[in-house]
């Protein structure tokens, strides 16, 4: 679905990706791991046209979208679930889940997709007339994940959704990243939490300084030694 070629991406004269190649299958659920500054998130933002490519091409269902239009990409199927979150924070929980169906005009099924979002996040339905600015971390990273939702991604691109949140919040993020896999969504999740990351994911992809140095099923890279040593704790 998914296939990233000799991707090098600089800027501001720091390379941060230096010429990586990354494949995802349809259906599959893949995980990126790597230390703050490995070049992860420069790396899912060049794929989706939010920073210009210095070298290589993106592939996306046998298309080259290397170069195109942010907007584009997304009327494709592809959505990001950026760091930070990025809520239209004086936007209701409402507003925002709108935003995230821009692209579609079909009334009926948008309300059903927003129904479907509520179902799978009762918090932000009982908060749904509330500004986003006033959620708190773990309800904002509901909100983006829905908000990508809300574009019916065939691809859904996960930036950091652990990052600054309670641990069981943390554990209600990936529950519910199994849930959307479950519903036949491909995923590619980069992740810091690795050991979470490889527990939930098919194969996975490790990133030090702009260059992708293992990669694998992720039950062998939680077995890996370097990958135990440098990522897990042990």
């Amino acid at each position: 679905m998914l296939e990233v070629k000799n991707l090098a991406v600089a800027y501001g004269g720091i390379h941060a990706v230096k010429g990586i190649n990354i494949g995802v299958e349809s259906g599959e659920l893949i995980c990126l791991i790597g230390a703050n500054g490995a070049g992860k998130t420069t790396m899912l933002k060049a794929i989706c046209g939010l920073l210009p490519i210095s070298q290589g091409s993106v592939h996306y269902q046998g298309c080259d979208i290397t170069g195109q239009p942010t907007y584009e990409i997304v009327k494709q199927g592809i959505a990001l679930v950026p760091e930070g979150r990025g809520v239209f924070s004086r936007l209701t929980v409402a507003e925002n889940l709108a935003m995230g169906a821009y692209t579609r005009n079909d009334r009926a099924e948008i309300k059903s997709d927003a129904d479907s979002i509520y179902a799978l996040f009762p918090r932000l339905h009982e908060r749904r007339a509330q500004n986003a600015g006033t959620l708190s971390g773990g309800e904002q990273q509901m909100l983006v994940m829905g908000r990508a939702m809300m574009s019916r991604p065939k691809l859904l691109l996960l930036d950091e959704p652990s990052m600054g949140l309670a641990p069981i919040m943390v554990q209600k993020i990936f529950d519910t990243i199994r849930s959307i896999a479950a519903q036949g969504v491909t995923i590619f999740l980069v992740e810091q939490n690795a050991k979470l990351a490889l527990e939930i994911s098919h194969r996975g992809y490790v990133m030090e300084s702009g260059l992708v140095t293992l990669q694998g099923e992720s039950q062998a890279l939680l077995n890996d030694p370097q990958v135990q040593h440098a990522y897990l704790g042990e």
